[in-house]
């Protein structure tokens, strides 16, 4: 078959030797590999898989080979240069392994300190797919006369990501839609990705020990296979329309249903713009913004038992009022009730001074081998994640939260984790610290002056964990989500 290999050097085609087997067309770009039959259909197969292995084999087996070097020959490994080598591969990878990156970044410890900060600069988008791709994709998902569905459709993608992109739509009524199409082979992608991801932390561990790594890749293994079925998805958005559509300063997508599918998503298009590009226009309003974003992602929470992992600046976008559009379910992750309630039961334990408290809060987390040492240890982090709530006044929330202040937090840490034997992060853990510093971030974009205590303490006033119980069975039975196990 000839292969067209436009992501190769010369980006020219080049012959091959004849094949029994049905023909493909292979294309190769950065950040993807797709085998599309000549029919249109998708391959998850084998080979999709080896093709992303090689993509960073090179890579990996550098590192590995560097690690060796410095643990059994005394040789020095650069690891600034290395995490910008590797931050370079995963980065034309664009695909599950660099949202994977993205989230290492920002999970404290997940990986040494060159390799954050490297990692952190891998942006989501990614070249989106032409408009062959998209009429397959429509046709397999709503059938041959899906574009009688529509009164229009856009051929270029309004947005794209690592995962899928979205175009805009009008339906028959004239409502404007948001269609988010699935990239093909996405399955074979994730596992590959995943199979690569396990080698990049036993690489590392083999290096450090002082972080096990085995809880966070399985958490973030469920969390990405999750996140292409987007059935489920249409229901966490269901969901999250219930829980915060009476706050009224939040707005969420209402899913289509009859245009929606495990790998096609129809919502109604939410108009909005860009957080710092309205903050650069509107800086009074910031203090606003702020508020409204602190209640789209603690009202969940509190109110049952839930939260948006992936709580970065383009999941949202501003109206002209200063209200929220809250965007992409993907990654939701929902706790059992006593986790919240250790959530809360530590912030009292750190007002308080509670000893026991704070044990019982980090044994409800699924922390192992509770002792004092231990205790001290993980409340360094801990005052540092929740300093903005500790006192009854306005602030910014870098006051004392600063990058500077994390990173030596971290780094504190780090060093009394090893000194004790390492550590191993619950799951449970995972995406709420991953998202807790995200939204963080937002907030130190925004700059805003806020009482956060007093907002923290308005929702949790009335807190009970038997009525969160109650009422997160509830919500989840209505929308067909599955409790938390």
């Amino acid at each position: 078959m000839t292969v067209l290999s436009l992501g190769s050097p010369e980006g020219r085609a080049y012959a091959a030797p004849p094949d029994p087997r049905p023909r493909a067309l292979v294309f190769r770009r950065p950040g993807h590999h797709f085998e599309c039959m000549a029919n249109g259909t998708e391959q998850n197969s084998f080979g999709g898989r080896i093709a992303r292995y090689a993509r960073v084999s090179t890579a990996m087996g550098g590192l590995a080979a560097r690690l060796a070097g410095q643990r059994y020959l005394g040789i020095k490994l650069e690891r600034g240069e290395h995490a910008k080598e590797l931050r370079d591969a995963l980065g034309g990878l664009k695909g599950p392994l660099m949202k994977v990156a993205q989230i290492l970044s920002s999970i404290p410890d997940a990986l040494p300190q060159e390799y954050v900060q490297e990692l952190s600069q891998l942006q989501a988008d990614a070249p989106s797919m032409g408009w062959p791709f998209v009429k397959r994709r429509m046709a397999s998902e709503l059938g041959p006369d899906w574009q009688k569905r529509f009164a229009s459709f856009e051929h270029e993608a309004a947005s794209a990501a690592s995962l899928g992109q979205v175009h805009k739509a009008v339906g028959p009524d004239g409502r404007q839609l948001a269609c988010k199409l699935q990239y093909p082979d996405m399955m074979s992608a994730v596992e590959a990705d995943l199979r690569q991801l396990g080698l990049i932390f036993s690489i590392y561990e083999r290096y450090d020990k002082t972080i096990s790594t085995r809880q966070i890749h399985a958490e973030i293994s469920a969390r990405l296979r999750e996140e292409l079925d987007y059935a489920l998805e249409a229901r966490h958005t269901a969901l999250y329309r219930d829980i915060l559509t009476p706050i009224g300063s939040v707005h969420v997508p209402e899913v289509v249903p009859e245009l929606s599918t495990k790998r096609l998503l129809t919502m109604g298009w939410l108009d909005g713009r860009k957080i710092l590009d309205y903050v650069k226009d509107h800086p009074e309003r910031r203090n606003d913004l702020a508020l409204n974003m602190f209640r789209a992602w603690y009202t969940p929470f509190y109110t049952c038992g839930t939260i948006h992992g992936d709580p970065h600046l383009g999941n949202y976008t501003v109206r002209p009022d200063a209200s929220i559009n809250l965007l992409d379910f993907g990654c939701i992750r929902i706790f059992k009730p006593s986790f919240v309630k250790g959530v809360i039961d530590l912030y009292h334990a750190l007002q308080t001074d509670d000893r026991d408290l704070a044990a019982e809060a980090y044994r409800v987390w699924g922390f192992n081998k509770i002792d004092n040492q231990l205790i001290d240890i993980l409340n360094v982090w801990a005052h540092f994640v929740y300093a903005p709530i500790m006192d009854d006044r306005t602030r910014r929330i870098d006051e004392t939260n600063s990058a500077l202040y994390g990173r030596e937090a971290a780094e504190k840490v780090h060093k009394a984790l090893h000194e004790v034997g390492g550590l191993e992060i619950p799951r449970e853990f995972v995406f709420m610290d991953r998202a807790a510093i995200g939204l963080g971030s937002v907030f130190l974009h925004l700059q805003a002056e806020v009482n956060w205590y007093q907002l923290f303490h308005d929702l949790i006033g009335d807190f009970d964990v038997n009525a969160l119980e109650r009422r997160q069975t509830e919500l989840l039975d209505r929308h067909g989500v599955p409790l938390p196990t």
